[in-house]
C-alpha cells in the first residue's frame, strides 16, 4: 500500500490554486484521511511556487506570536504558506483575517491554504472572522474505490474495515485492527478534537454514547431512547448537544424525516449515520449476520450521499419507509438500499405517490461501485 492515492478534493485544491481567486483555501475533514499528506504532495509535485508548510500540532503552544512571525517570514521569501491543523491556534481566525486584510490592503499576493480537522472550531471562525474570505474544500473517510486502489479491498472487506487508510494495514490482524482504531483515531478524535475544547459534564458517558451510536447504524432512532440506553437523568438536549459534537468531529451525521414543511423536518427523530462503516464493525467484532452486513451497506451507502452537494434525508409513515431522500433543489429522489435482505417496495411506491416528482432509485452490491463514482448522474438520469 505505498502507492499515493489521489483523493476527491485533489483536483479541486489543485485548480483553485491555480486560479487568481484571491481567496483562502481551507481544507476540511476527518483526522487520518489523508489531508496532509494530498497537500504535500500536491506541493512537491503539482505546485510551480514558492511555499512554506508549517503545522501548529507541531508547536507547543502556537499562539498569536508564532502566528504572525510565520506570516512574515512568507511574506519575505514565499508566494503560498500553508498551515496544518490550524484550530490549534488561540484566535487563529481573527489574527488570520487581521493578517489577510493587510495584504489585501498593500497588494501583497501571497496565497494560503489552511487545513484542520475539528469542524466546529473551523467553522466557527470561517463565520465568525473569515467570511467572504475563504473557499471550503472537504475531505472525507475512504470510500470503497479509493479503499480498492490503496488497499485492494473487495466491497466486503471495505463494509468491515472502510474508512481509515492507516487501520487498512491490520485488516488480516483483526485484534490490531480493532485496537489501532479504538485507541489512535476514534479516543485520539474524541480526547483531542472534543474533550478538549467543549464542556462535557461527564466525559465518560460521552464516550459510551458513541458506542450507541454505532450499535444504530443507519437506524431511526428517538432523542428520548437514546438517553434512556444512556442511563442519564438529563434531557433530550444532553443527546442532542452529544451528536452535534460527534457531528463537529466528522464521525457522525444525523438525518432528518423528509416533509415539505421544514419545520417537520427538525422535529423529527434522527437516523444516525457512521460516517465510517468500521465504526459499525468495531461494535461488532465478528462476522456480520445477513441483516447485520445490510446495515452496514446502508451507511456506505448513506456516507457517499453525505459527499453530494445535497439535502439528505430519510423519510417514513408508520410501517412505511425509504432509506433515504436526495433534494437537489427542484429534483427529488428517493433511494431503495437493497443488500440481499428481503425488504419490499411498498414504501418507496407509498412515497413517490406523495411526492410524484420523486425519481425512485435502487442501489445494490452489483451496483454500489457505479453508484459511488457517478454520484448525481446515477441518481437522477
Amino acid at each position: 500500500m505505498e502507492n499515493f492515492i489521489e483523493l476527491s478534493f485533489y483536483k479541486e485544491l489543485e485548480e483553485n490554486t491555480k486560479q487568481d481567486l484571491n481567496l483562502i483555501q481551507v481544507v476540511l475533514g476527518p483526522r487520518q484521511v489523508g489531508k496532509t499528506t494530498s497537500v504535500r504532495h500536491f506541493l512537491e509535485n503539482d505546485y510551480n511556487g514558492t511555499y512554506l508548510f508549517k503545522s501548529a500540532d507541531a508547536q507547543l503552544a502556537p499562539d498569536f506570536n508564532w502566528l504572525g512571525e510565520l506570516w512574515q517570514d512568507a511574506r519575505k521569501s514565499y508566494d503560498l504558506l500553508v498551515i496544518d491543523e490550524i484550530q490549534k491556534v488561540e484566535n487563529w481566525s481573527e489574527i488570520i483575517k487581521k493578517l489577510w486584510d493587510e495584504d489585501r490592503a498593500q497588494k501583497r499576493k501571497l496565497r494560503c491554504i489552511l487545513l484542520g480537522s475539528s469542524s466546529l472550531e473551523i467553522q466557527k471562525g470561517l463565520s465568525e472572522s473569515l467570511t467572504g474570505r475563504f473557499q471550503l474544500i472537504r475531505a472525507y473517510h475512504w470510500n470503497y474505490t479509493e479503499s480498492k486502489a490503496l488497499a485492494s479491498f473487495d466491497l466486503e472487506d471495505y463494509l468491515k474495515f472502510g474508512g481509515y487508510p492507516a487501520t487498512y494495514y491490520f485488516s488480516n490482524a483483526q485484534e490490531k485492527f480493532f485496537d489501532y482504531l479504538q485507541t489512535s483515531i476514534v479516543s485520539t478524535v474524541i480526547d483531542k478534537d472534543i474533550l478538549s475544547n467543549h464542556k462535557v459534564k461527564s466525559p465518560s458517558l460521552f464516550k459510551q454514547a458513541f458506542e450507541l451510536i454505532n450499535s444504530y447504524p443507519a437506524q431511526e432512532i428517538s432523542y428520548t431512547k437514546l438517553l434512556g440506553q444512556l442511563q442519564d437523568k438529563g434531557n433530550t438536549d444532553l443527546v442532542k448537544y452529544y451528536l452535534s459534537l460527534y457531528e463537529g468531529a466528522f464521525l457522525v451525521k444525523s438525518l432528518f424525516k423528509y416533509s415539505n414543511k421544514p419545520l417537520k423536518r427538525k422535529t423529527s427523530s434522527p437516523k444516525l449515520l457512521p460516517l465510517a462503516p468500521s465504526f459499525y464493525y468495531l461494535n461488532i467484532q465478528d462476522e456480520y449476520s445477513s441483516d447485520e452486513r445490510g446495515r452496514a451497506f446502508e451507511l456506505a451507502v448513506g456516507a457517499t450521499l453525505t459527499r453530494l452537494p445535497v439535502e439528505l434525508y430519510y423519510w417514513r409513515e408508520g410501517s412505511l419507509e425509504v432509506d433515504f431522500v436526495v433534494k437537489k433543489g427542484k429534483k427529488l429522489a428517493a433511494i431503495e438500499v437493497k443488500s440481499g435482505r428481503r425488504r419490499n417496495e411498498k414504501g418507496l411506491q407509498a412515497f413517490c405517490s406523495k411526492f410524484p416528482e420523486a425519481v425512485p432509485v435502487f442501489i445494490t452490491l452489483d451496483n454500489y461501485e457505479k453508484f459511488e463514482t457517478q454520484g448525481l448522474d446515477f441518481i437522477f438520469n
